[in-house]
């Protein structure tokens, strides 16, 4: 005779794929609008990576990852990423850094996220947001347009220069979201082991 315990684990792991498609479908969806390609490097301007932050933050490390890893197995057959763009495509661009570096970016973000839970506070979560779906992101980027052009470090570096305001404002975005997410729904994001609960 089935129990409300053998249920529970079904339960949740319904739960989980549920919420990993979702966040899937919502990095495809913020695709839709296309890309802006801006200078010589022609390093595409998206929503995309929007998703990737707020898959790490409201999901945490191992669903986000999940649904990004999702988003790009699926683009091995449909052109899901902005700008019509198939995974096999944007891996053979010079930008194919970028794409790579939102699986990084989504282990950070949920990682680190997941150290300041049961509660998800704005500036600390916005650091984190900064970090992963920035610095992360851009640092794979670069190296990928080392690897492909024949930009200097430099002028690697620099041609990124006119995307970081638009990513700042993903990161607080993203922040601000995740506030209001998490006080709605307490542990979304189980805390790392041997934290002790919060009593706030």
């Amino acid at each position: 005779m089935s129990t409300s315990i053998d249920r529970a684990p079904t339960r949740s792991a319904t739960r989980d794929l549920a919420q990993i498609a979702v966040f899937a479908a919502l990095i495809v969806v913020l695709g839709l609008p296309g890309q802006i390609s801006i200078g010589s490097a022609g390093v595409p301007i998206t929503l995309q990576t929007l998703g990737v932050m707020l898959a790490g933050a409201l999901l945490g490390w191992r669903k986000g990852l999940l649904s990004v890893l999702a988003v790009i197995v699926i683009g091995l057959a449909l052109p899901v990423l902005a700008g019509g763009r198939t995974t096999l495509t944007a891996l053979a661009s010079p930008t194919a850094g970028f794409l790579l570096g939102w699986l990084p970016a989504v282990v950070v973000i949920g990682l680190l996220t997941a150290l300041m839970m049961p509660r998800y506070r704005l500036i600390p979560g916005l650091l984190i947001n900064i970090l992963g779906g920035i610095v992360v992101i851009y640092a794979f980027g670069v190296v990928g347009m080392l690897i492909r052009t024949e930009l200097t470090l430099t002028a690697a570096i620099a041609a990124n220069g006119v995307f970081v305001p638009g990513d700042l404002l993903k990161a607080v975005i993203t922040a601000v979201v995740a506030v209001q997410v998490h006080k709605a729904r307490p542990g979304l994001i189980a805390p790392l082991r041997g934290q002790r609960p919060s009593r706030t």
